[in-house]
């Protein structure tokens, strides 16, 4: 199922490119993109084509952090019609509401998930893709930082962000930009905050404006609402890792009885169980192929109960164990370090 994000996404990717000494026009063909296409930003592109023009801009120019510098020129203007949503909502956790709410306008592979516990807001981002893009995920976590700190005139001060990705050669630009602790080879992609930075007050708040921009986007919308397919699949994506991925929890996450949600899905000629063994079967690439995940780790992930099942499972699908097909796609230099992981 094709994807699409907005043109948008791209903003700076020409100007950074020639910066590094590449040729943006050529790549941007190679990619199978018109090169005046980046400064139409409502034009909707593949987002699998411009998550690979990112890692291989990145290994163009041997610059590991392309994304992340990308992100560092973001205005929320960039959000198109969505920015005039934002800027106006009357605190934080409207806002990052609001954004959850309309993330699919923008990118709909991308979902965004809040958790509050303790005193402390997780706030995560998860491609559903079956690639690891670890320029786009430093984009998109960069661009939702920026978007943050500009709507708290750079007041906030996360805890944490945290990526999922290995560590980078140079992670000097991390940590000026984010200004707290930055983890890698984590468990999620995202960025960790206090609770109460939730409602400190916008000073640009205006309701009377926010009903304006919520009219003009509801009449854009139309046509471009996500489907309960894209919906249920990005819910198992987040739901996943931590056991949850069951019909029932699903439903209840969307506010739904079970027999009206697999009544939509039937609708739209998908079952749960169909959208479950998917993205199974994405994830357990993108897992698979990071050498930090030992399988037993990978199958937890996954909701096996046990190294064998998942092993079968796996098996089944792609005609080898996880741990030969990991040694058949992982690049040398990766694959020693898996090796040495193991023996540790």
């Amino acid at each position: 199922m094709v994807t699409f994000v907005r043109a948008a996404s791209l903003t700076n990717f020409s100007e950074l490119f020639s910066e590094l000494g590449g040729d943006p026009d050529a790549a941007l063909r190679r990619a199978g993109l018109r090169p005046s296409m980046v400064s139409e930003q409502d034009q909707l592109i593949d987002v699998l084509v411009a998550g690979r023009l990112l890692e291989d801009a990145a290994a163009a120019t041997g610059c590991t952090n392309f994304g992340l510098r990308m992100a560092q020129s973001r205005q929320v203007s960039n959000f198109g019609i969505v920015s005039l949503l934002l800027l106006h909502q009357p605190t934080l956790r409207k806002v990052l509401s609001t954004l959850i709410e309309h993330v699919h306008l923008l990118n709909e592979s991308l979902m965004i998930h809040m958790d509050e516990e303790n005193g402390v807001v997780v706030l995560r981002e998860e491609f559903t893709l079956p690639e690891n893009f670890p320029q786009s995920m430093e984009l998109a976590i960069g661009v939702l930082f920026r978007t943050c700190n500009l709507l708290m005139h750079e007041r906030w001060r996360p805890q944490r962000v945290c990526f999922s990705h290995t560590t980078p050669r140079d992670i000097s630009l991390h940590k000026q930009m984010f200004g707290c602790r930055v983890e890698f080879d984590a468990d999620f992609n995202g960025i960790v905050f206090r609770t109460e930075d939730l409602d400190a007050h916008n000073p640009m708040a205006d309701p009377v404006l926010v009903r304006y921009a919520q009219s003009i986007v509801d009449a854009t919308q139309q046509g471009r609402q996500a489907s309960i397919a894209q919906r249920v699949r990005k819910a198992i994506y987040l739901m996943l890792p931590s056991g949850n991925a069951t019909c029932i929890c699903v439903a209840q996450g969307l506010g739904r009885s079970v027999r009206t949600l697999q009544r939509e899905l039937d609708g739209e000629g998908f079952s749960f169980t169909d959208l479950l063994v998917e993205v199974r079967y994405d994830l357990a690439q993108r897992y698979v192929r990071n050498p930090e995940y030992s399988v037993g780790q990978i199958a937890s992930m996954l909701g096996y109960n046990s190294h064998s099942a998942f092993t079968r499972w796996f098996s089944t699908l792609f005609d080898c164990p996880p741990e030969v097909w990991r040694e058949k796609n992982l690049p040398p230099g990766k694959l020693q370090r898996t090796e040495a992981i193991n023996r540790a």
